[in-house]
Parts: structure tokens; C-alpha cells; sequence
């Protein structure tokens, strides 16, 4: 991916630092629930859910440190900030599609921490009721940046990654895990192929991108949740054959569609 591609994408508020959240937490889908299910209001500034969880401790934090440190993270996973579209658009989906809530909060996630994205798809291209191990997982991350990280961070890692793929439905199992296939919906289905749109994907080729990937499902079966979404008139998908065509009339802006035309 060349630089320019890198600061058009940072601006729709994907992330490409080294680092990620998931050395010390997972995608935090409790915290974000419960964040937005007390904010409630999709007009809500980034100061709202900075007050909300400093101030109100809506997330009934034990200390201010620790209030802090959560507002961090969920700010490095999600943005937490209407202004960006990533964030904008998991608000409106979340808001319509209660069921797919684990998978659009994964969607964004992955497309804003590195280390979750880098390491994710060793999960889950296994099979079905495939137990997957921490070790596995510490393995494979070792594996493909030999030293980068002390045994510790390994582990932490690995289990933070295990457990982000719990809450999305992934893998199940508390001690021992086991791949199982998650359940999309028409929100999750149409928040990725945004995403696959913001990267420059048309056509056809969105229902193959690494974010429909996480949706676990057939590309047939993907089609038809986005058929829905247009129904209810979420997206817009046009398709005549195998000829496609997808648009986000209620999610770009103007100002953003100059960005993608750049």
C-alpha cells in the first residue's frame, strides 16, 4: 500500500502505527456497549463520550486512572469521534442492526488496530470446531516478528486476540476454544463493504475483501444481507447480474467522496 493510499485511508480513520490495543485489551465489546447505550444519541461530540466515561464513570470504573486509560483505548479501537467516518458509520449501524453489534464492532476494530488485523486471519482460516490454543496463536505472532515481543506480551496478546474473536463469534469456549462461525447480518454485511469501498474495492470484488472475510459467510449469502440493507434503505446496491454496484448516499459526505475521487 503506497503512502498516499495510507493518508487517504488514516482520514476515514483507519490506523497503521505499529502498535495495537490488543498487547493489553481486546476489542472491549462490553465497554463499547455499554458506553453507547448510555450516550444514546448519534449527534453526541467527542467530548460527550470523554465526559461519559470521566466524568459520569458510566462504565463504573474504580478510579480516575483507570477511567482514563479505558477512554484511551476505546479511542484508539473506535475513534469515538462522529466527525470520522468509521465511527460515524458504526454508530448508524449499530443503532439498526442490534444483532450484528459484535461484528460491526470488529469490523472497526480490525481496521484500526494493526496487531488485531496482522493476526486474526491465522484464526480464522481454520475449520469449524477446530480448537484453537493460546500457544497457537503466540506461535504464529512470534513467528512473523521473531523477538518483538517479551513472553508476557506474547501471551496477553494471544489471549486478547482469543478473546476479541469470542465476543464477535468466532470461537467459543471459555478456557478452551473452538472455531465456530459467526453470524452477520445486513449491518455488518454493508459496514464491510464500506470498508472494502474506502479502500478503493468496486464492484463484485467487494464481497471478497479481508472485511467480508470476518463475516464468515458465503459470498451468496453476504449478496442477500446487502439486498436487505438497500431494502431497508441503509445502502444502495444495484446488481444485474453478476454486474454490482454498491454506494452509502446516508454515510459519505461530500467532502469525503472528494477525498476517494483524489
Amino acid at each position: 500500500m503506497t503512502d498516499k493510499n495510507i493518508d487517504k485511508l488514516t482520514q476515514f480513520g483507519f490506523r497503521f502505527a505499529r502498535g495495537g490495543v490488543h498487547t493489553a485489551r481486546t476489542m472491549m465489546f462490553a465497554e463499547m456497549e455499554a458506553l453507547l447505550s448510555y450516550i444514546n444519541d448519534p449527534g453526541a461530540a467527542k467530548s460527550d463520550y470523554i465526559h461519559a466515561i470521566d466524568q459520569d464513570n458510566c462504565l463504573g470504573k474504580r478510579s480516575g486512572k483507570t477511567r482514563q486509560l479505558t477512554y484511551r483505548h476505546l479511542t484508539d479501537l473506535y475513534t469515538l469521534d462522529p466527525a470520522v467516518l468509521l465511527f460515524r458509520a458504526l454508530g448508524f449501524f449499530w443503532q439498526r442492526d442490534r444483532a450484528a453489534r459484535p461484528l460491526v464492532a470488529l469490523l472497526c476494530a480490525y481496521a484500526r488496530d494493526p496487531i488485531l488485523r496482522s493476526n486474526a486471519p491465522f484464526i480464522l482460516q481454520h475449520q469449524e470446531d477446530t480448537r484453537i490454543t493460546r500457544e497457537a496463536v503466540e506461535a504464529f505472532i512470534d513467528k512473523k516478528e521473531p523477538g518483538r515481543f517479551s513472553k508476557a506480551t506474547l501471551k496477553s496478546t494471544a489471549q486478547n486476540i482469543n478473546s476479541t474473536l469470542t465476543q464477535s463469534g468466532h470461537l467459543a469456549g471459555r478456557t478452551r476454544k473452538f472455531r465456530t462461525r459467526a453470524v452477520p447480518g445486513p449491518g455488518s454485511v454493508s459496514y464491510a463493504l464500506l470498508l472494502g469501498y474506502l479502500s478503493g474495492t468496486r464492484g463484485e470484488s467487494l464481497f471478497q475483501t479481508e472485511y467480508m472475510k470476518l463475516m464468515d459467510c458465503s459470498s451468496y449469502k453476504a449478496i442477500e444481507l446487502a439486498e436487505e440493507a438497500a431494502r431497508k434503505g441503509w445502502i444502495v446496491f444495484k446488481r444485474i447480474g453478476d454486474v454490482m454496484e454498491v454506494m452509502f448516499p446516508q454515510l459519505i459526505t461530500d467532502q469525503e467522496m472528494e477525498w476517494l475521487r483524489e
